[in-house]
């Protein structure tokens, strides 16, 4: 049966646009995973991460700080002046009760009495107020306000990892060992986001497309090996199908002659090992006879 090589490419794209700042290895390099390929310029990137770093360290302070309460000199001020309220409220209850004594013997008018019980009175409302902002000092800020700020920092902290997200993309790898079938672009020039800017092609991803005729369809079956002679090679290749069309087509273009054209056939695919597939390139032209018809058997 006659077919080709084919190859299944990965385009290395980033997400994000920019300027091709350093393009790291040029057609026919073989790259491991993990190896820089290309990085596009990241100035706005650097800024954003470093402006999501400083918001986080804002926030994280807003909730320490809440957390804490108020500062020791704070505190010893509230209590300076509660102290100094009770003094008072002390001493206006001597007066109220001297207050009340000398009217009680008509030896002072009764709006003496009146005012001593009002100051009194006033004394004591500090103190309560006094307590009660201590109290509060203590215990830190309102568990709304902690709540809020708790959620501020969980804010920044995502903005922390998306900038450092966006910044990464901005250098792409290579995803498994390949070989650099292109490059799409020039160092310096524009990358829309999203667009490839090499093309890799693993060894794994090379394969043998093959057609057969709808008559020799029960001839083939998942898992079965095949032998595959290409020009320039002294003996076939051995392979193994891993996929049959389900619908027929007509014999393709590209492997038309006097004897196939126009026949109904159903494509065929079938790999190889990686060691043999790294050796192969797409678009070469093949010869291909069934070895074997048992599933499940690994090429040789």
């Amino acid at each position: 049966y006659q077919g080709y090589l084919e190859g299944e490419f990965i385009y290395a794209a980033a997400p994000l646009a920019g300027n091709l700042q350093i393009l790291h290895v040029k057609r026919g390099d073989v790259v491991k995973e993990g190896d820089l390929l290309f990085t596009l310029d990241a100035t706005l990137e650097i800024a954003a991460k470093a402006e999501s770093l400083q918001r986080l360290r804002e926030a994280q302070a807003r909730w320490e700080d809440l957390n804490e309460g108020q500062r020791p000199s704070e505190l010893a001020a509230l209590e300076a002046s509660l102290e100094k309220a009770r003094k008072a409220s002390e001493l206006s209850s001597i007066e109220l009760q001297r207050a009340s004594e000398l009217v009680a013997v008509k030896a002072a008018p009764s709006d003496q009495l009146d005012r001593a019980r009002l100051t009194h009175q006033q004394n004591e409302q500090v103190v309560i107020e006094l307590e009660h902002r201590l109290e509060s000092a203590r215990l830190g800020g309102r568990e709304g306000m902690i709540a809020a700020a708790a959620a501020a920092v969980d804010g920044a902290q995502a903005r922390v990892k998306a900038a450092a997200w966006n910044l990464d993309q901005k250098t792409q790898r290579a995803p498994s060992e390949a070989r650099v079938h292109d490059t799409l672009y020039l160092e310096g020039e524009w990358v829309p986001p999203g667009r490839p800017a090499v093309m890799l092609l693993p060894p794994q991803n090379i394969k043998i497309r093959f057609f057969i005729p709808e008559g020799d369809l029960q001839r083939v079956q998942l898992g079965g090996l095949i032998e595959v002679a290409i020009s320039g090679r002294d003996k076939p290749l051995t392979g193994q199908i891993n996929y049959i069309a389900t619908a027929p087509e007509f014999t393709p273009p590209v492997i038309y002659n006097r004897e196939n054209r126009a026949k109904l056939v159903f494509m065929v695919e079938g790999n190889f090992d990686p060691e043999i597939a790294g050796t192969l390139h797409p678009g070469q032209p093949a010869d291909v006879r069934l070895a074997d018809h048992s599933p499940g058997k690994s090429p040789q």
